[in-house]
């Protein structure tokens, strides 16, 4: 689990007129509304009396804390301290507030403490918005398994024909893999060759019996994208945005669009095809073991199919070296003793805060 990245919060609807609590990283973040209706997000814990903020109510721009009526505005600064009689309000009265944006039906949040111009980007998705092309709404499924295990399972090339009976059994072309690094990941594309099954769920979105072509890619720990073309005509794809709750659960938000079928009466019915995909999947992810990925690749038999997956450990080590792994073992082991929260931007110009950061490696 990382720092550092843009993380889904929650689907745009979600956020009405009361805080929303979200758990991240075994930690508690509350998102709300403030009276322009921007959406924002700071931890959720009190610095007077360790008040969950979440369990408050919105008063114009600042969540208030229901224990004794501290409020704090979505830059996490204390506005208000109903005993506080004369005086300046204390410096150290304040919490960590994250930058935000919203996009795609969905409310992200960046989870560190990097200034603007060093972050990484969210990534963005160059179909919205184009003629020939629908976009469904958002959905979420919550996952039993390691963040981590999730998105290597997206980009495995070999397990379509064992997992996904309803694809067809789409079987690789030996040779067809290439593999290519971009900005904060890698990618890969591969022809499949002809489905074998025509009546599979996809049989009738092939306007011919050429090849399936298809690759995934990630962006930072997080974030993946499954492109499907099928006769090179009928393009699916699929944008999954990720949050690690914990070390063995993991909430997805799926982005789905297409260049076809493009009849919004068509939508419950392709989300029930790509649900049922899902749900093959979650199948075998919440009974890997061990739970969590190998810190190392030896403890594991990897084959050469393997190499995006290999890649991604890497890219994993690499941000740990700069100092962005949750140290989740340290984590655990104080939980309850000490309010943590994600350092945010705003540390890195102020001092004296009262929450302490999560450790990290």
């Amino acid at each position: 689990m990382f720092i550092n990245f843009w993380y889904p919060i929650c689907i745009s609807s979600e956020l009405e007129d009361k805080p929303l609590r979200v758990e991240i990283f075994s930690l508690n973040f509350v998102a709300f509304r403030d009276s322009t209706g921007s959406a924002n997000v700071i931890s959720d814990t009190c610095v007077h009396r360790g008040g969950s903020l979440s369990r408050g109510r919105i008063k114009g721009d600042s969540v208030e804390c229901p224990y004794h009526g501290w409020q704090f505005d979505g830059t996490g600064t204390c506005t208000r301290i109903p005993s506080l009689n004369k005086g300046k309000r204390p410096g150290r009265a304040k919490v960590d507030a994250y930058p935000v944006q919203e996009k795609y039906g969905l409310v992200f949040a960046f989870l560190g403490d990097l200034p603007e111009d060093e972050r990484p980007p969210l990534y963005e998705i160059p179909e919205i918005g184009k003629d020939g092309w629908r976009a469904a709404a958002p959905v979420m499924n919550e996952i039993n398994c390691y963040m981590e295990r999730a998105i290597e399972n997206g980009l495995d090339p070999f397990h379509n024909e064992f997992v996904h009976p309803s694809q067809g059994s789409p079987q690789l072309v030996e040779g067809s893999m290439e593999v290519e690094d971009i900005p904060w990941g890698t990618k890969f594309m591969a022809r499949f060759g002809e489905l074998h099954d025509k009546s599979s769920d996809y049989s009738d979105l092939r306007s011919n019996p050429n090849e399936l072509v298809a690759g995934s890619w990630y962006v930072g720990p997080n974030t993946l994208i499954t492109d499907i073309r099928f006769s090179g005509v009928n393009n699916f794809i699929q944008y999954a945005f990720e949050a690690p709750i914990d070390d063995q659960r993991t909430r997805t938000y799926l982005v789905n669009l297409r260049n076809c079928m493009l009849d919004p009466g068509l939508d419950d019915d392709i989300a029930k095809v790509n649900q049922k995909v899902a749900v093959e999947d979650f199948a075998i992810l919440e009974n890997l073991w061990p739970v969590r990925t190998p810190d190392t690749t030896t403890k594991e038999l990897l084959m050469e199919g393997d190499a995006i997956l290999v890649r991604y450990r890497e890219h994993l080590k690499e941000w740990e070296k700069r100092g962005w792994r949750i140290d989740y073992k340290a984590l655990k082991r104080t939980a309850g003793d000490i309010a943590y929260t994600v350092p945010c931007p705003a540390r890195r110009d102020s001092k004296n805060w009262v929450l302490e950061t999560v450790p990290t490696l």
